[in-house]
This record gives C-alpha cells, sequence and structure tokens, in this order.
C-alpha cells in the first residue's frame, strides 16, 4: 500500500513537473505587460487575450506558421521517401560496407548542427536555395534522415521475412515486396517517425534562422523577434508561443495513438 502511495505521489509529481512549464507559458500570455513583468511573480489577476489579439493581428504570424507548416510536412515527406527504403534495404540486404554505410549515417548524429551550418550556407548560397521553403526542406531533411534511417531500420528487422518470401514465390518484385507487403505492416512505425520529424522540424531554431533569413522565418524564428535589444515583451512572446504549441499538440493528440503503438513496437517478441 506504501508503496503504491509513493508511486502515485512520484509519477503525479513528474506530470506536475512536465505540464508546469505549459501552464506557466499559458498564465503569462493571459497577464498584461504590468503583471507579465511583476517581481515577485503575481497568481491572481484579470485574463485578458490582448496579447492573443495583437499576435494574431500580425500578418507576419501568420506567414510564420505557414512556413513552419509547409516545412515540417515537406520534411516529412522527403524524409520518409528517402529514408523507408534506405531503411528496408540496410535492415534486408547484407552487402558489401552495408555496415559502414549504416554507421556513416548515424555518425551524421554525432555531428553537432553548428559545425554543419557553414558548408550548408555555401552549397545554399551557390544553388539560389537561401530563403526558400524547399531550402529548408532539404536541411530539416538531411538534419532528421538518420534518425528516419535507423528507427525504420529497426522496425524492418523486426518484420518477418517469410512475409517477403511468401509474395516473392508468387511473383512479387523486391520492389512490389517492400510495397504492398512491407510498407502496410511497418505502418504504426512510419506514423511514429513521422511524427517525430514533424516535431523535430517545427522545433528547429539554427539552420531556419541562417536558412531561411528575414524573407522564410519560421515560428521558433519569428517568436525571437519579440526579444528586443531593451525590453522582451513577455506577453505577446507568450501567445505566440501558446500559437506555436497548439498545431503540435494537436498533431499528438490525433495520432497518438500510431506514436505509441510505433514506439512500443517490437518491444515485446
Amino acid at each position: 500500500m506504501l508503496v503504491t502511495i509513493l508511486r502515485r505521489t512520484v509519477l503525479w509529481g513528474f506530470a506536475a513537473w512536465c505540464v508546469f512549464p505549459i501552464y506557466w507559458l499559458l498564465n503569462t500570455s493571459l497577464k498584461t505587460t504590468v503583471d507579465a513583468i511583476a517581481r515577485p511573480p503575481t497568481f491572481v489577476f484579470t485574463p485578458t487575450l490582448g496579447n492573443y489579439t495583437q499576435v494574431m493581428a500580425d500578418p507576419k504570424v501568420h506567414a510564420f506558421l505557414s512556413n513552419s507548416l509547409i516545412v515540417a510536412l515537406g520534411t516529412v515527406a522527403a524524409g520518409l521517401l528517402i529514408g523507408a527504403p534506405a531503411a528496408y534495404v540496410l535492415a534486408r540486404h547484407r552487402f558489401r560496407a552495408s555496415s559502414g554505410i549504416a554507421f556513416w549515417i548515424l555518425a551524421t548524429r554525432f555531428t553537432p548542427p553548428i559545425a554543419m551550418l557553414i558548408p550548408f550556407f555555401v552549397v545554399f548560397y551557390k544553388a539560389g536555395l537561401l530563403g526558400t521553403h524547399l531550402g529548408l526542406v532539404i536541411a530539416h531533411t538531411g538534419l532528421n534522415l538518420a534518425m528516419i534511417v535507423w528507427i525504420m531500420r529497426g522496425f524492418f528487422q523486426d518484420l518477418p521475412r517469410d512475409l517477403e518470401e511468401a509474395a516473392f514465390i508468387d511473383g512479387a518484385s523486391h520492389f512490389q515486396a517492400f510495397t504492398k507487403v512491407i510498407l502496410p505492416l511497418a505502418w504504426p512505425g512510419i506514423a511514429a517517425v513521422a511524427i517525430l520529424t514533424f516535431l523535430s522540424s517545427w522545433n528547429e531554431f539554427l539552420f531556419s534562422m541562417v536558412l531561411g533569413g528575414s524573407d522564410m522565418m519560421t515560428v521558433p524564428v519569428g517568436i525571437y523577434a519579440y526579444i528586443g535589444f531593451e525590453q522582451i515583451e513577455w506577453g505577446n512572446l507568450s501567445a505566440a508561443a501558446m500559437l506555436m504549441l497548439a498545431p503540435v499538440i494537436a498533431f499528438i493528440l490525433l495520432f497518438q495513438r500510431q506514436l505509441i503503438r510505433g514506439l512500443t513496437l517490437g518491444a515485446v517478441k
């Protein structure tokens, strides 16, 4: 009994610790400028939607949300289009240097993003991709491709080979076996990888700021504009951050079943 109470207390404490930043963000977004910068912080105040009204009236915010949505969805599509076949080949086919290629793909995650920024900038400048949706989609896809390949590789390895062999006996080619047999069975894993890639692209800041510039600002970069030289607009910043969180929370709630199923696939054999 005591163990159960202690366990529940720890779980509720952990849940409160996770939710508190969102509560504080929402709390600040509903305060006036005076209440937002009050020291010590005020917990009893008259809520106002003025910050949300100001943020939503700003046409730049609409552009930020639109840019982030286009780049994140484009990154998911490009990442799965490239990463899923690559993961399938690495999971199912043994050839010379296959292990080396798999490790090289994983090694790209070891490199700090700042170290890859200058080569990306030079190549994009030569190719005219700076400040474009396509440029950011390519950059975000490159950043997330290792994660996509390695997670999908694990899903494909967990699927029994007998299914493909049965398809080969029926006359299917490798491509047909992959698209008609393997991919439908790997749908939970694909959904989980798509959600993780979407979240990673949506929250990416460094590459979006440098490669997107002022012509193609995403939400994280746009929110940074509320931090001025002498003043931080806490109310507007918090309201913009809540608007940034809304699509992410909706996306997770919509696909939470696929995410949980995909992340736990293969955990118990």
